[in-house]
């Protein structure tokens, strides 16, 4: 499987449809035509417009630029290419298996890799840099081994071609993939995705949980949320006026988690709390952050099966705004907010972000609030620059203590390993390295060391870990509990003097401060 980062999103080739809406088809009762050609891709052509991917299928995001390549090359040089698999419903053509190898011939078409028009149209015009990035590689290995759709569209008329172009454009113009139709309803087609998908290229956990659960509100919310509310709406089956409630709030939490975009190497302590937006990894944290939003006391829902189906949009919008509420304790500038620094609490040694920190951060954050536990942050803040020295000082052991944590339970261990430290610390304890292992519940001392290239040139990694390192060093922090501001996200101008004692608005009277220290804290 190729890196999370080096996949092309050909999601925009093929769209959605609510499969629910052809439940009761019985599917194609005529002779269906054999092949799909590059002409149904064309302007005219008569099978691409009508071609859908149902609810169920995954995203179109699979596949690096080397398989996009492999296909093209296969295609135009008359290689074999298994057969697509459709079913015909009295409205569309759906793409029960192929969808991957159908996106990839018209994004050749249309020079989209992920970044065309077609895309852009698709994500709101919101198209991430690194999808863009990979759609510009792709583009280049596409022209290089495989020459571009424009390339022999010019050279078609041409007479005095080499035999083996004029082989490649016969075959490209006489060329289709085989098609297998399913038959029987909607039901049989379904079935048949899901008996597919067992063999091959297997769903992940992540697209098995989101396809079989996608009626629940937990799962519309993390599709809603990771593309601020744009792409297909899975939620489009709700009142209209609640679908564009979802919307809405779906771009606000989406910009509170993931803006700005991330680069690297890091050059600026401005970075999103939720790390990457790329959408397989990001769609895992959301999944989770999510479940930490709406638990009870009782730490229910555990997961998302244990919710009901989402009929009308109503839970959608209280899984939202509950997911919404939590980060902005985290960030934002309302009253109880923290204004945690995401270089502090969410990144690890290498500038790179740690999900189970952040989501662990979180998590302890949402259990004192479900507990209506208010002395936490009183307390917390009260030992903020101490806790925020270790975390700095720390990091690597910190990182090594996570990869010893199965994985499954570093969430929790993390969040339980940062409740013990604010403990300690509020007692006057030194916390030591020994007491980081203990908290974390791993027996035995863990040794940490930091690794050590051979190379001369100097990484991302590197780059990104002495940046954040040496801006910290010289960051804002808030006079009032001395812990470090995030004044891109999160800041509140304070009186120093206060307004009943007599205080001015002028500059000399002015601190910047986290909004929990201002408006709870200072009383």
């Amino acid at each position: 499987m190729a890196g999370k980062s080096n996949l092309v999103n050909l999601d925009a080739m093929i769209k959605r449809e609510d499969f629910a809406t052809v439940s009761a088809s019985a599917g194609a009762t005529f002779d269906t035509v054999g092949t799909i050609s590059l002409r149904d891709f064309t302007p005219g052509g008569m099978i691409g417009p009508s071609l859908r991917k149902p609810d169920f299928q995954r995203e179109t995001n699979h596949w690096d630029p080397e398989q996009v390549v492999s296909l093209l090359d296969c295609f135009v040089n008359g290689d074999l290419i298994p057969s697509v698999i459709l079913w015909q419903s009295p409205t569309y053509v759906f793409v029960i298996d192929g969808g991957h190898r159908l996106s990839a011939l018209r994004a050749w078409v249309e020079d989209d890799y992920g970044d065309g028009p077609t895309s852009q149209s698709y994500f709101g015009f919101q198209v991430p840099e690194e999808q863009r990035k990979v759609a510009n590689r792709t583009r280049e290995m596409v022209a290089k081994k495989v020459g571009t759709w424009q390339h022999y569209l010019a050279r078609s008329s041409l007479e005095d071609l080499e035999q083996q172009e004029r082989i490649r454009l016969t075959t490209i113009v006489t060329r289709g993939l085989p098609i297998q139709w399913v038959k029987g309803d909607a039901d049989r087609a379904e079935q048949s995705f899901f008996k597919i998908n067992t063999k091959g290229t297997a769903l992940d956990d992540v697209e098995e949980l989101l396809l079989r659960t996608r009626q629940k509100p937990v799962s519309i919310a993390s599709r809603a949320v990771i593309r601020a509310g744009k792409g297909h709406k899975y939620w489009s089956k709700f009142p209209e006026q609640i679908a564009a409630q979802i919307e809405t709030s779906a771009k606000k939490v989406h910009a509170a988690l993931f803006e700005p975009e991330i680069k690297r190497p890091v050059k600026t302590l401005d970075l999103p709390l939720a790390g990457p937006k790329g959408v397989r990894t990001a769609l895992e944290v959301l999944i989770e952050l999510i479940l930490i939003s709406i638990r009870n006391q009782n730490a229910e829902p555990k997961k998302v099966d244990d919710l009901q189906d989402d009929t009308d949009g109503q839970e959608t919008l209280k899984v939202l705004s509950r997911t919404y509420r939590l980060v902005r304790r985290v960030t934002g500038n309302d009253q109880g907010s923290l204004g945690l620094h995401p270089a502090v609490y969410f990144y690890g040694p290498t500038g790179r972000h740690s999900s189970p920190m952040f989501m662990g951060t979180l998590s302890l954050i949402a259990k004192k609030l479900t507990n209506n536990d208010d002395t936490f942050f009183m307390k917390f803040t009260e030992v903020r620059e101490s806790l925020e020295s270790l975390l700095i000082t720390h990091k690597d052991l910190i990182a090594t203590i996570l990869q010893r944590l199965v994985s499954t339970r570093r969430v929790e261990q993390y969040s339980t390993l940062l409740d013990k430290i604010i403990s300690a610390l509020l007692a006057n304890q030194s916390v030591t390295d020994d007491d980081l292992v203990h908290f974390a519940g791993l027996d035995g001392r863990v040794i940490t060391g930091k690794e050590q290239s051979t190379g001369k040139a100097i990484s991302d990694d590197v780059k990104s870990g002495v940046f954040i390192r040496t801006a910290l060093s010289t960051s804002l922090k808030c006079p009032i509990c001395r812990g470090y501001l995030d004044p891109d996200k999160s800041i509140s101008y304070d009186h120093v003097t206060r307004v009943r004692d007599g205080g001015l608005g002028t500059p000399g009277n002015v601190q910047l401060t986290h909004p929990y220290c201002n408006q709870s804290v200072k009383c």
